[in-house]
């Protein structure tokens, strides 16, 4: 990013899988049409993305998770080309800050959902399979410093959020009686 980038952070950012307007048409793009978009000037930001999630402004920098090749990273707003800083061994979807780390939210495939995706290329290099968790990456090293798995029945996630304070916090899905043992609401 050139200087300190603040004339060029946009005041929301939005991501998009492409630019097409057909229903369904971001599948064929899924590789390479994703976009990321100024909201306040409907300007485009940055483009070839693959499957973008996650746009979020942190310390001058607007970050964004490039999902279908598996990574975290940045925009350069002067070039709008993705720096990508880390790995991330799932599709990645939901991004939370605190100190100089990031929390990530990882999911596994639904279906065929990585076929044809640099994300699935980057799992067999390595090795691995895809996970359901959290991932935390040091900002400044690009490194992993804790990570969360989740087993089943949990596969995906969808956002993430930080909860000050609060020391041993449960996920609760809507199916099961889980939800109905956990989840009260008071009513006048």
């Amino acid at each position: 990013m050139s200087g300190d980038g603040a004339d060029h952070l946009p005041l929301r950012a939005a991501n998009s899988e492409c630019r097409s307007d057909v229903d369904d048409g971001w599948r064929e793009r899924r590789r390479d049409g994703g976009v990321v978009v100024d909201v306040a000037s409907g300007e485009i930001v940055a483009t070839g993305l693959s499957m973008p999630h996650s746009p979020r402004l942190h310390e001058g920098r607007l970050w964004l998770l490039n999902s279908g090749t598996g990574e975290f990273g940045w925009i350069d707003q002067a070039s709008g080309r993705f720096e990508a800083v880390a790995f991330c061994p799932g599709y990645a979807r939901g991004l939370a800050f605190f100190g100089g780390r990031a929390v990530i939210g990882l999911s596994k495939p639904r279906n065929l959902t990585f076929e044809g995706l640099a994300l699935q290329e980057q799992l067999e290099a390595k090795d691995t399979e895809a996970r359901c968790g959290l991932v935390v990456i040091d900002l400044e090293t690009g490194r992993t410093t804790d990570w969360l798995r989740f087993k089943d029945p949990v596969v995906e996630l969808y956002d993430v959020t930080l909860l000050p304070g609060v020391v041993q916090a449960e996920a609760v899905g809507f199916l099961g009686d889980a939800i109905r043992e956990r989840v009260t609401v008071e009513v006048d």
